[in-house]
Order: structure tokens, then C-alpha cells, then sequence
């Protein structure tokens, strides 16, 4: 059984399609150059290049992944938004974008070439391009999955479709497309989710009511039951959230990631590039109430009045839905759930037990709000906002692969003195590609309960040793360029043996870690291996590249002016009003992050 949306609800779905490829075909007539396509001729306003910068990272691992975690962790997952984001994208605002966008590179790793080396380069290149087109693939089996089971869609037409809509509008408009399809975006996740939100806690009692519900205070603090693992239900201590998540996949992933740093380089000014992030930390911190209360609300939740002939049995008790899907009907029961979070079926359609335990599919947690709780119309609108997500995710991921790999592969390796026309070409090539490449990435992330596991461990692998030599790179003039390439291979070694010798609780060997064949070490859950491999990741990069460029010969002081913090003349924020002024932004934004970790501590 499934939810039956109403004609009207289709039709706010086309209206928001229509728009959406409306703006590609508008915009395609002003892609006259490569830097039109790939940088929107670094012509954007702030505050829309500030909404960008959140809505690029608003695909499936957001409002699908966050609100799994809620279901998953509790409040604890406030941890991505007030430890793993806004700290970093106040030190991307005020110390690193002066270096990406006063140095004219055209990407995160032609900053590299021009601080290291071309090695140095082409290895963060290819690691990236496989990163970007694997989270892209997560966002797509996300929407995948969503239409099949909400619309009754094939799941491989589901990809198919979302992934024609997605390359349709980059195709044609390039970054500015994405740019303006992502602060459409970012206004219809936000007017989606609020009823969302005020609806589910309304029926719950509030926020009391839902602390009195779930009935574990661990899973209602932020900081409180960090002192040991086995205290709360992410199976983190407070070093590993603050060293793992809050330093290095936080930084890691805003500081470097060229996916979010894209939009501000596509700003019109180094004031607007700066100012930003700071722009996108306000709506940010105010995330968590909008993407991780639903799947906490998700969990306790009576389903005795779920729509759309969703079986519903006794919420958390195994075996008491009246119907049991099958593989084929690719329908909706909560048999073996916990509250209208269903089971993870097998691939007989019976729900998936592991070590005694019915496996929850956390992903479904938030879809599930929108049966619950939408009628028609709203339902309309809830499904654009989920879609919305995961286009935005989507796009995100295509134009940062598609300017990385026409300006530091292709035009760096393969065709360096190519006309402009034909990186313009190549770039338009490159996202049809990458895409198709994305379609297989997402069948990987089936395999998983919670999408952001998944893209914690990518984050891992690939940002977490980058941090390290961004940090080195920019803030220690002796590092050389042998260091950093040594470094980066080291740290991203040193995550893959982490891996392959630990495994999460409950898990086998396979994608999950234990590859190696001997289990050194099992974790609490998943996130505690992703911050742990993230943490040795780093130190393994840091301390590498410190070694390496030791022993090699640095570049003079004079080649380095402009990519290194000593070496680089501060930015003067001359003729601004003081709330304009990056330091002011920043000084409010950290001022109501403590606060907010205050409140929920």
C-alpha cells in the first residue's frame, strides 16, 4: 500500500518542475564563455550567492539524512549544524576566501597548483571528481527511492527522470542556473518543512511532550552524555565529536570542498565572496528545527491515522502491520517499525533482521512525516521540498565536477591549449558524464540504513587529509609541494587500513570496513568509525607533509605572495556599513552559536 497524492498535488509538482527548467532555458543565451558557465562570470550578489552556498548543500544528506539521524541519534545530530558547520564557515569567510577568490583560481585544486604543485593538483582532482559524482549518486538514490515509494515510480525510472531534470538545467545555464535553481530551492525547503515541524511537535505535546515520548534524556541533549560512548546512541565521546567532527570533516568538508566554495567564488566582490558564509551561517543554524525534529517526531508518533492506505500496525512492535509488502510492490508497511519509521526489508519484502534486531530505514523517516501529516495540496509542496533537496544536491555536485574536471583534467592533462569554446564544450560534455556516472553511485548507497553515514566516511577519505594540507599550505610557508602530495596520499592510506580494520557494530565485513579480513576494533555505530578514520586521516596527512617538506627545498617567499597567510594583504573592508563588515557578521554568528549549544546542552 501507498499513499495516493491528488491531482493537485501533481500539479504543484509540475509548476515547480516548469520553473526549474524555465530558469535553464533563460539563462542559456548568456553562456558565452567558459568563466560565464563555470564561474557565472563572478557577477552574483551576496545574499544570493549566501543562499547558494547553504542550498548546495542542501541535497538528500540535509532534509533526508539529518532527519534520519534525529531518528537514528536524537539532538545529537545538532552537532552537524552547531560544531560541524558554523565554526568553519566563519573561518572560510574571514581567513580563507581572501586566498581562493584574490588568487583568480578557477577551482579548489588550481589553488593547489598554484600554492604546491601540479601533482599535488591533479591527485585532489581525481579524488574529487570521484567524491562529487559519489554524493551526487546518494542524492539521486534518495530521490530514487522516494518516488517508489511515495508515487509507486520505478526506482531505475525515478533515477533516470531526476537525473534528465538535473542535467537539463546545469546543461543549459551552467553554474548561474544552479546558483538560481538553489536559492529557488532553498525558499521552497523552508516553506515546506515549518508545517512540518509545527504540525508534528503540535501533535506530540511540544518539545516536552516529545522528550516525555522518546523516554531516553540522552537522546534529547546535544553535550550532556558525551562523556563516554556507551552513554549516548551515536557512540561518541566528546574528543571524537570535537576532533572528528567539529575540526576535521567540519573544516574539511566547508573550507575545502570546491562543491560550496564555487558559489563563493562566483560572488561579485571579496567583500560578497567573504561576507557569504557568513550570509549562509544565520539560516544554517536554524536547520536543526526544520530537517532533525521531524525525524526525531518520527520515532514515537502514533501511524493509527496515516494516509493514503499506508499499513499501519502497533508503532515499534514487530509483526503488527496488517499488510506486508512485497520486493515488487515497492509499497509502504510499518511491520516491525518503530513509531511510522518502517523496517529495511529483505529482498523477499520482509523486514531485515540483524543480530535479533528489526533494521529501521532512517532514510524513510522524513517522507514518512509528509504521509503522516500533509493532506492534499501540502503533500504537493512537501515532495517539491524533498525533490528540491535532492536537485539541489544534485546540481551542486555536477557543476563543481564539471569545472574541476574541465580546467585541472582535461585542459591540465589531456588538452591544454584548447579555444575557450571548447572548454565551454567539454564542460557541457562533462555533465552529461558525470551524471551517468552518478546513476551507478547511487545503487552503492542502497546498502546503507542512513545516507549520512555513507557520505561522513566519503568526507573522510578524500576531505579530512585536504584539510590538512590546506591548513599547512596556507598558514606554514615551508611546506613544499612533495610534502603535500606525500601527505595527501599518507591520510588517505591511513583512512583506508582505519577502515578496512574496523567495522561498526552489528555489521560484516564489505563496504561498512573489516575488508582487511582481521576486525581490529568495533565501533558503537557507524558515525563513531566515520569521525575516528576522519581523526587519523588528518593527523596521518599533518604529520606527513610536516616530515616531507622538512626534508625537501621550499618555494622562495616570493612565489608564494598572495596564497599564504603571511605572505597576503589583509582585505580592507573600506566604505561598508559596520553590520556589513565580515569580522561584525562573524562576531553575531558565534555569539548565537554558543547560546544555541547552550540551550540544548
Amino acid at each position: 500500500m501507498r499513499p495516493h497524492p491528488h491531482w493537485i498535488d501533481y500539479a504543484v509538482i509540475g509548476i515547480y518542475f516548469t520553473f526549474v527548467l524555465g530558469i535553464g532555458f533563460v539563462l542559456k543565451k548568456y553562456m558565452k564563455t567558459s568563466t560565464d558557465f563555470f564561474l557565472s562570470g563572478r557577477s552574483i550578489p551576496a545574499w544570493i550567492t549566501g543562499l547558494a552556498f547553504l542550498s548546495a548543500n542542501l541535497g538528500a544528506q540535509e532534509v533526508i539524512g539529518m532527519g534520519a539521524s534525529g531518528a537514528k541519534y536524537g539532538i545529537a545530530t545538532s552537532h552537524f549544524y552547531w560544531l560541524g558547520a558554523i565554526p568553519a564557515m566563519v573561518f572560510v569567510g574571514i581567513f580563507m576566501m581572501p586566498f581562493y577568490y584574490g588568487s583568480r583560481a578557477r577551482s579548489v585544486p588550481e589553488y593547489l597548483k598554484l600554492r604546491f604543485d601540479e601533482k599535488t593538483r591533479g591527485l585532489n582532482a581525481i579524488s574529487f571528481a570521484v567524491m562529487t559524482v559519489f554524493s551526487s549518486g546518494v542524492s539521486m538514490y534518495a530521490m530514487g527511492k522516494l518516488l517508489q515509494l511515495l508515487l509507486g515510480w520505478n526506482f531505475d525510472a525515478a533515477i533516470i527522470v531526476s537525473a534528465l531534470v538535473v542535467l537539463a538545467y546545469t546543461f543549459l545555464g551552467g553554474l548561474t542556473s544552479a546558483i538560481y535553481n538553489e536559492v529557488l530551492q532553498f525558499f521552497l525547503i523552508v516553506i515546506g518543512f515549518i508545517p512540518l515541524t509545527f504540525l508534528g511537535l503540535k501533535d506530540v505535546g511540544g518539545w516536552n511532550g516529545l522528550k516525555t515520548r522518546i523516554g531516553n534524556d540522552a537522546m534529547v541533549h546535544s553535550w550532556k552524555y558525551l562523556g563516554r560512548p556507551s552513554a549516548n546512541p551515536m557512540g561518541v565521546e566528546w574528543f571524537g565529536m570535537l576532533m572528528g567532527l567539529g575540526f576535521v570533516l567540519s573544516f574539511g568538508y566547508w573550507c575545502t570542498d570546491f562543491l560550496v566554495v564555487q558559489r563563493a567564488m562566483a560572488a561579485d566582490s571579496m567583500t560578497s565572496a567573504r561576507r557569504t558564509p557568513l550570509i549562509a551561517a544565520f539560516p544554517k543554524m536554524l536547520f536543526p528545527f526544520l530537517v532533525i525534529l521531524p525525524g526525531m517526531i518520527a520515532g514515537v508518533v502514533s501511524a493509527a491515522s496515516m494516509s493514503g492506505g499506508v499499513a499501519a500496525g502497533v508503532p515499534g512492535k514487530a509483526g503488527s502491520a496488517v499488510v506486508s509488502p512485497t520486493a515488487a510492490s515497492g509499497g509502504i508497511s510499518l511491520e516491525g517499525g518503530k513509531g511510522i519509521i518502517p523496517a529495511k526489508l529483505d529482498e523477499s519484502g520482509k523486514p531485515l533482521i540483524k543480530n535479533g534486531k528489526v533494521v529501521l530505514d532512517y532514510d524513510l523517516a522524513t517522507p514518512m512525516m509528509l504521509v503522516r501529516y500533509f493532506p492534499s495540496g501540502l503533500l504537493g509542496l512537501g515532495l517539491c521540498a524533498l525533490m528540491a533537496s535532492f536537485m539541489s544536491g544534485m546540481a551542486g555536485n555536477t557543476t563543481a565536477f564539471n569545472s574541476v574536471w574541465t580546467y585541472d583534467i582535461y585542459q591540465g592533462y589531456i588538452n591544454k591549449s584548447a579555444s575557450d569554446q571548447h572548454y565551454l564544450w567539454m564542460g557541457r560534455a562533462a555533465t552529461v558524464f558525470g551524471l551517468a556516472i552518478s546513476v551507478a553511485a547511487a545503487y552503492i548507497a542502497r546498502q546503507f540504513n542512513n545516507i549520512m553515514d555513507v557520505l561522513q566516511l566519503v568526507f573522510a577519505f578524500v576531505n579530512a587529509p585536504l584539510f590538512a594540507t590546506f591548513l599547512l599550505g596556507m598558514f606554514w610557508k615551508r611546506a613544499t609541494g612533495n610534502g603535500a602530495f606525500c601527505g595527501l596520499l599518507g591520510g588517505s592510506a591511513a583512512a583506508a587500513v582505519h577502515h578496512g580494520l574496523t567495522l561498526p557494530a552489528g555489521s560484516v565485513p564489505g563496504v561498512k570496513g573489516g575488508f582487511l579480513g582481521l576486525v581490529a576494533h568495533r565501533y558503537p555505530s557507524e558515525m563513531a568509525q566515520n569521525f575516528w578514520t576522519a581523526i587519523l586521516a588528518w593527523t596521518t596527512c599533518f604529520t606527513v607533509t610536516i616530515v616531507i617538506s622538512r626534508l625537501t627545498k621550499p618555494r622562495p617567499d616570493g612565489e608564494l605572495k598572495g596564497l599564504v597567510y603571511a605572505l597576503t594583504d589583509k582585505p580592507k573592508d573600506v566604505g561598508l556599513a559596520w553590520y556589513q563588515k565580515p569580522v561584525v557578521l562573524a562576531v553575531v554568528v558565534l555569539t548565537v552559536l554558543v547560546m544555541l549549544n547552550w540551550i540544548f546542552w
